[in-house]
């Protein structure tokens, strides 16, 4: 049984597949406690892989890209609910902290690091070797070597993503200083919460 907190159609809204329709899966449970975190992770309800996959086809209808999230997916996702997601047709997305090594059949991992989060709980050192993503979330303060740290982890594309929740004053020259650096390191990509911008989940 997997504990989801909620399945939902929309729009991807951040990174390299911003834009494209896709259905959401969010695990409740995490192993980090990241200030920013916006998952009711006492709110969930306790489905089987094929529940899973039965809700995630009404939700999504002709959709087969499945986003799993949460919380840290990585803590509740195996082989079995893999394996009904592909069955079913399904590319499966994963966005993690990095902090465990994911199962085989994962088909695009999005690595968001969250070690060096001011005010984490937790220990968020990152296992992962690679990604096929990696999108920081960026707050202004990050200093210089650890940018410098993330740019070589081997990931083809990496988004800088600013934090719009730290505290709201600060948040025009948090992106200010996300822009500054993208512009100065062109590997990095600026990434958007566009679903917050367009007002959608």
């Amino acid at each position: 049984m997997y504990r989801v907190n909620e399945i939902f159609f929309s729009l991807q809204g951040e990174g390299f597949w911003t834009g494209t329709p896709m259905v959401f899966v969010r695990l409740s449970g995490c192993n980090l406690r990241c200030p920013f975190c916006d998952t009711n992770h006492a709110g969930y309800e306790e489905l089987s892989a094929h529940e899973v996959v039965r809700k995630a086809l009404d939700a999504g209808g002709d959709c087969r890209r499945i986003c799993l999230t949460g919380g840290e997916p990585s803590l509740q996702t195996d082989a079995a609910l893999l394996s009904a997601f592909h069955e079913a047709g399904y590319t499966v997305h994963m966005e993690t902290n990095g902090t465990r090594l994911l199962p085989a059949g994962v088909d695009w991992v999005t690595l968001s690091p969250k070690e060096d989060v001011p005010g984490l709980m937790g220990d968020g050192r990152v296992v992962l070797e690679r990604a096929d993503e990696l999108k920081l979330v960026f707050d202004g303060t990050l200093p210089e070597e650890r940018l410098a740290y993330w740019s070589a982890f081997p990931a083809p594309w990496h988004f800088l993503q600013p934090c719009d929740v730290a505290v709201p004053a600060r948040n025009r020259e948090i992106l200010r200083r996300t822009i500054s650096f993208v512009e100065t390191h062109p590997s990095w990509r600026l990434s958007l919460q566009t679903h917050k911008l367009l007002g959608i989940r």
